[in-house]
């Protein structure tokens, strides 16, 4: 059946693979979530030994530099090799190519310069996480090529997705930059965050980082593009939420008004 808002605002798939490609996208990314929620973290950040095994057992550490590295360098590339693979185009490609590249490379140029770090990450983690961003990069630029010369989306939405993605980027910048000014270099140990959108939700980066993906939405305006925004955002919401009850748990300070991601709602 279809829905005739999701057809203004959306391009035709231009294949089965694409469609397959796209449900597999959704069921995954689905399934991190719920898995957030149930105890089954990916292992990185405050979770890095958590999970059902002993810890003997999770598998191989590494250091969090390295593996956050290892997150977004191969997404950054993919994006970056596009602009020569697959040059040209029309606006919205490139918007959408740029959009990808661009935060990527932020990411890492986070991860070398601003993050501060207390630990380490289960390599595991690691790899799903790489795949996913390094699948929804190359995927979503794919699928935008792929779309050229197809009939436009009768609504447009690729100048509202930019303004959207660029309010993501800075916002997801201030507060890691935030979070990183919470310790010194030898300081290993974890604080209430405050400042910014700190004194309303515990993880306003995880808020800024969704915009981004709608962002990515908005200028590709493709089901995968979709797919991907709704799955991430499902799981940054289900990490964020997990995320408040341990500090709530490990501070007993922890303003109890203060949300998960989305201010005064949750």
């Amino acid at each position: 059946m279809k829905i005739p808002i999701l057809e203004k605002i959306m391009f035709d798939e231009p294949s089965t693979w694409v469609t397959a490609t796209t449900i597999v996208t959704l069921i995954s990314t689905v399934y991190l979530g719920f898995a957030e929620l149930i105890g089954n973290h990916l292992q990185y950040s405050k979770f890095a030994s958590s999970g059902n095994k002993p810890l003997a057992k999770q598998g191989v550490k590494i250091l969090s530099r390295t593996g956050m590295l290892i997150f977004y360098t191969p997404a950054f590339l993919a994006g970056l090799v596009s602009f020569f693979v697959l040059p040209g185009g029309d606006l919205r490609f490139v918007l959408l190519k740029f959009a990808v590249t661009f935060h990527f490379f932020k990411r890492d140029l986070e991860v070398l310069f601003v993050h501060k770090y207390s630990g380490g990450m289960i390599l595991g983690s690691v790899i799903l996480i790489t795949g996913f961003y390094f699948s929804a990069a190359a995927g979503l630029i794919g699928v935008q090529y792929l779309t050229l010369g197809l009939p436009e989306p009768s609504i447009d939405l690729k100048y509202i997705g930019l303004i959207i993605y660029i309010v993501g980027i800075i916002g997801n910048f201030y507060h890691h930059s935030l979070l990183s000014k919470l310790r010194n270099d030898n300081d290993k140990g974890y604080k209430i965050p405050q400042g910014g959108l700190f004194g309303l939700v515990i993880c306003p980066h995880y808020l800024f980082e969704i915009l981004i993906f709608v962002g990515f939405s908005f200028i590709s305006q493709t089901p995968l593009a979709f797919a991907c925004t709704f799955g991430d955002s499902l799981y940054l919401i289900a990490r964020s939420y997990e995320t408040r009850k341990w500090y709530v748990n490990k501070f007993e300070d922890f303003p109890k008004h203060t949300k998960c991601v989305i201010p005064y709602v949750f």
